[in-house]
């Protein structure tokens, strides 16, 4: 465990038998108990920020398959996390940090992510179903395949994402800059593009059935 958590060689053969780590006991509680049992604690936005700072200077970034669902994560820095298979069902995040996240395979139905930062971030086959997205920055993030149906989009940027077979059906796109994004084979029935900006989009395969243009 003292391995997992520094990262650094421990010297086996020391005579004290004890280590001695100087940091904030609060949060090393939460992380100890986290290693052992994989729970993560309720705590307030602010505390889950300071968490993952202290999670980060142990270099515990694996955050994956982690249940997060209905916490309060309001500007919570996640970058570079591994969070894949991770639950942010009905999460308040509203201006989290996942730029370069891994959130393959992710569930994050209902959740309220306005104004977060998910550019470069890997949404692979993630479910984003319901989801308050307004004002969020998927700048090149990797969507392909992902569950947008429903979403409000409304004035996101999406420029250069990779949104190949993705499904947008009943999806909310007003003033969403999808400028340079991948839209091949994705699902667009229906969907109202009048005020989308779509210029240099690559929508070779996409269902445009009944889309509005």
């Amino acid at each position: 465990m003292l391995l997992s958590l520094s990262r650094k060689d421990i010297d086996h053969k020391m005579q004290v038998g004890y280590v001695f780590v100087d940091r904030d006991g609060k949060h090393f509680r939460h992380i100890l108990n986290w290693l052992r049992d994989g729970v993560v604690p309720t705590l307030t936005d602010s505390e889950y920020s300071e968490l993952i700072r202290e999670a980060e200077y142990y270099q515990l970034l694996d955050l994956s398959l982690v249940d997060f669902s209905f916490a309060c994560l309001k500007n919570v820095f996640f970058s570079r996390a591994n969070l894949q298979c991770a639950k942010f069902r009905d999460v308040d995040a509203v201006g989290s940090n996942f730029h370069n996240a891994t959130l393959r395979e992710c569930e994050f139905t209902g959740a309220n992510l306005r104004g977060a930062l998910l550019a470069g971030a890997n949404l692979q086959s993630a479910n984003l179903q319901d989801a308050s997205l307004i004002d969020c920055s998927f700048c090149v993030a990797d969507l392909r395949s992902a569950h947008l149906q429903s979403a409000d989009l409304t004035d996101a940027n999406l420029e250069g994402a990779n949104l190949e077979g993705a499904n947008l059906k009943g999806a909310k796109l007003s003033n969403a800059n999808l400028k340079g994004a991948n839209l091949q084979r994705a699902y667009l029935r229906h969907v109202n593009l009048r005020d989308t900006h779509l210029e240099g989009a690559k929508l070779d395969g996409a269902n445009l059935l009944g889309a509005i243009r």
